[in-house]
């Protein structure tokens, strides 16, 4: 049983594909799917169930996957512990993000991580703030940057509030609420929506505030992007309610409006509470001063 196997392992899994899994890991899929045939020879289990159509874990996989994930991590912080230069680090650092994060320049951020730590792989992933949070509690990411609703706080992390902004609603610039300076959830009572999937953390924030205000609410599309919103809105076929940091300054075809009563978001930056490794401390440092110079070139 080797190491490199149990990053094969924890890969499949979370991709649950072996083409995606080679991808992540460099490898071709040929010899991703040949190491994980032998591990599954070793344990005389198998590990995956593999169709035409899907990839998915079977209970031996689903046993064994923990013990992967906690073999890569020791090997992680044992490469910290033993680092020749204290100030060289070396490893993975693994970061998500939400698709609308706005509180930080994330190729900046990036851009500033690496310069100062080059010999750090990035890997970074999209998702939503729920997913990402149990993410970190898992270890499987060290860092995460969140969005979620006014009171509501990332559960079982670290975590430090970094931004705080009111929706605003976006419509077609031929809309009847075009030239609206200011509207309330009950303007837009009747209208079609576009949000995210229902569930997800970025879509409550919208749920509840429609919720308190008695508004109800037909949310015809649901999309994982804010790319995806805009060109629906752009194209007459729903408006959208947003965070101003997400919305392009002059986008054709939209028009953003004030919402009096609108949900407000938070945004988050979320680590390992517990024991964060070398590489999340120096991301989270690197961060502060993105974040920081992010905020002052708004003001």
């Amino acid at each position: 049983m080797e190491l490199q196997q149990m990053r094969y392992v924890v890969e499949v899994a979370a991709t649950l594909s072996f083409t995606r899994a080679a991808e992540r890991c460099f490898v071709t899929q040929s010899a991703l799917s040949h190491q994980i045939a032998a591990l599954e020879r070793e344990l005389g289990q198998r590990l995956f169930v593999r169709s035409s159509r899907d990839v998915r874990l079977t209970e031996v996989g689903e046993a064994l996957l923990p013990h992967a994930r906690s073999a890569l991590d020791s090997a992680e912080r044992a490469r910290d512990a033993v680092a020749a230069d204290p100030e060289m680090l070396a490893g993975t650092v693994r970061i998500g993000i939400i698709p609308t994060v706005a509180a930080v320049g994330v190729p900046a951020l990036l851009s500033a991580f690496r310069a100062a730590h080059p010999a750090v792989r990035v890997e970074l992933e999209m998702g939503n703030s729920d997913a990402l949070a149990a993410k970190v509690r898992r270890g499987d990411l060290d860092v995460a940057l969140l969005g979620l609703r006014v009171g509501s706080v990332p559960q079982g992390v670290g975590y430090r509030e970094i931004a705080s902004e009111h929706h605003r609603v976006v419509v077609p610039a031929a809309h009847r609420l075009a030239t609206s300076e200011k509207l309330r959830l009950k303007d837009l009572a009747g209208e079609t929506f576009v949000d995210f999937p229902a569930g997800t953390s970025g879509r409550a924030q919208t749920d509840v505030a429609f919720s308190d205000a008695g508004v109800h609410r037909d949310v015809a599309f649901e999309v994982d992007t804010a790319g995806i919103m805009l060109g629906l809105v752009a194209g007459g076929l729903a408006i959208a309610l947003l965070t101003p940091g997400v919305i392009p300054e002059g986008l054709a075809g939209v028009c953003a409006i004030d919402v009096v009563d609108g949900p407000r978001r938070t945004e988050y930056v979320a680590w390992d509470r517990e024991s964060p490794r070398r590489v999340a401390r120096a991301l989270l440092a690197v961060f502060e001063r993105e974040a920081a110079a992010h905020s002052a070139s708004d003001d």
